[in-house]
């Protein structure tokens, strides 16, 4: 079988994508009601053995409710009038999610408030304060 190329390292069987067929809403005329242009494209994210374990992670992570409980990634492509388009649209989605996932995060470097910033907040607050004291009515 052949294999989609995702980026450099990654690249995925195609007989791991299950695509299958509907009818479609939208602009189409008598076409939408006899023809079934709609296209689902379905990847078993959990049993991939093109994607390493953390890409799968964070696969799963950024595919939301598109992931089925059993780990499957389901795409439904239907804006396109023929089914070739639509085919090709589901497989472009899948594979920039893929993409986005095998980037790996930057990792967070904590970072403290410089001694001028706490001064800063501080200032703020006690002037805020000050102006919240000035609107309350004079003691009698």
């Amino acid at each position: 079988m052949a294999r989609i190329a995702v980026t450099p390292e990654i690249s995925i069987d195609e007989a791991e994508l299950a695509f299958s067929f509907a009818r479609a809403g939208g602009p189409g005329g008598q076409n939408v009601n006899k023809v079934e242009t709609a296209a689902q494209l379905r990847f078993d994210v959990t049993n991939s053995a093109s994607l390493s374990e953390a890409v799968k992670r964070r696969l799963e992570r950024l595919a939301g409710s598109r992931l089925t409980k059993d780990g499957v990634l389901v795409i439904f492509a239907q804006t396109q009038r023929s089914q070739d388009l639509n085919r090709q649209e589901a497989l472009a989605r899948l594979l920039r999610l893929i993409a986005t996932a095998a980037e790996k995060p930057k990792p967070r470097i904590k970072t403290r408030p410089t001694l001028a910033a706490r001064k800063r907040r501080v200032e703020s607050k006690v002037r805020r304060g000050e102006t919240k004291r000035l609107r309350t009515a004079p003691p009698e």
